[in-house]
């Protein structure tokens, strides 16, 4: 495997601060987007929730129904039923197969009773079913139009951004191989571990880039001189003189328009 061309400490520096913001612009790039891609996951979860709440609303809707055809059954049989007794009692030979016949048509007509009651009440859950299911399509209509609105913004981010952020990507794929890798190892941790990303700052008025912490004169002379990479004790940032940093941003810049 081919080694690493050694770089001189200034060299480092400026290849570590390029790869600072080449990642910079990709941070800018996806704040653009910001919480956009889980508001529309979010609403697709949220879709997918009432849909499926319908339709497990619609399908007690056709087990109700079912029931009220399955009552309506029992009472056209139980009707017949009655018919049927009522002739027999026609043509009786004794009270005891009257009262046996009269018993039996009562008992149907108590059955008829209760399956009149039980269809009122799935009439009535159906009703309330109806109202819920009108109320979620409702809500769900809502939360599609807003799923609509947000996938276009996203979409649009997206195709004024994309391929940008590709390039970018790649572009720091290149730069890490060509920086030694501990040094890629301790931008990565340090820029995790801060709140902006930023693991190489410039000095500015004084302080290191967005501290108050005033750098020492003598510190910040040995910066200028870009003989050893010095961070910043009180963030732990890699620090780099303002004359370097603006080169750096000049160059990069003129890089970014081309992308």
């Amino acid at each position: 495997m081919a080694k690493k061309k050694e770089l001189s400490v200034e060299d480092r520096l400026r290849a570590l601060y390029d790869l600072q913001l080449i990642d910079s612009r990709v941070d800018e790039i996806r704040n653009v987007r910001g919480e956009l891609p889980l508001e529309v996951r979010d609403l697709e979860d949220d879709v997918e929730g009432f849909k499926n709440r319908v339709e497990k609303l619609e399908e007690n809707l056709t087990e109700i129904d079912n029931q009220i055809k399955s009552k309506k059954i029992l009472i056209e049989e139980a009707t017949g039923l009655i018919k049927k007794y009522t002739e027999q009692q026609k043509n009786v030979r004794n009270n005891r197969e009257f009262n046996s016949l009269t018993k039996e048509v009562e008992f149907q007509e108590l059955e008829i009773q209760l399956a009149d009651k039980h269809i009122k009440e799935f009439n009535a859950q159906m009703e309330q079913k109806n109202v819920v299911i009108a109320s979620t399509k409702e809500r769900l209509e809502e939360r599609e139009t807003h799923l609509k609105h947000k996938k276009a913004d996203l979409d649009a981010i997206l195709a004024e951004t994309e391929k940008e952020e590709k390039l970018l990507l790649s572009k720091s794929d290149d730069y890490k191989k060509d920086i030694e890798e501990r040094l890629v190892k301790a931008y990565v941790k340090i820029r995790t571990n801060v709140k902006n990303g930023l693991a190489i700052v410039p000095i500015e008025r004084g302080a290191s880039g967005g501290s108050y912490f005033t750098i020492p004169p003598q510190v910040q002379m040995e910066i200028a001189s870009r003989k050893k990479i010095i961070t910043d004790e009180h963030s732990g940032r890699i620090l780099v003189d303002a004359v370097l940093a603006e080169e750096q941003k000049v160059k990069m810049e003129k890089m970014f328009t081309k992308l």
